[in-house]
């Protein structure tokens, strides 16, 4: 598989089994390579796959929280580089 796949797609950890009461094991390696403890809060998204196929995606609530802490300073640091920008220039 090319590094560009790998990096989309990530590691395949094998597969699981959802149980009759909803409950899904995720494999010990993932476990681990990933920091999840018993307890960890995870958050579950579909996401759209090629033609129509939808997937889960899992991501601990704190990675998601990070990110959009991110975002909101990086879209702050924007908004005042466009205001910047739009200030009249001084010769």
């Amino acid at each position: 598989m090319s590094e560009v796949k790998r990096e989309r797609f990530g590691k395949c950890y094998g597969s699981t089994t959802i149980s009759e009461r909803g409950q899904v094991v995720v494999p010990i390696e993932a476990r681990r390579e990933m920091g999840l403890k018993p307890g960890t809060r995870l958050l579950v998204f579909s996401q759209m796959g090629p033609i129509g196929k939808r997937g889960l995606i899992l991501m601990p609530v704190e990675m998601v929280t990070d990110f959009i802490h991110k975002a909101v300073s990086d879209l702050g640091r924007l908004e005042q580089m466009v205001k910047e920008a739009e200030e009249p220039q001084t010769e």
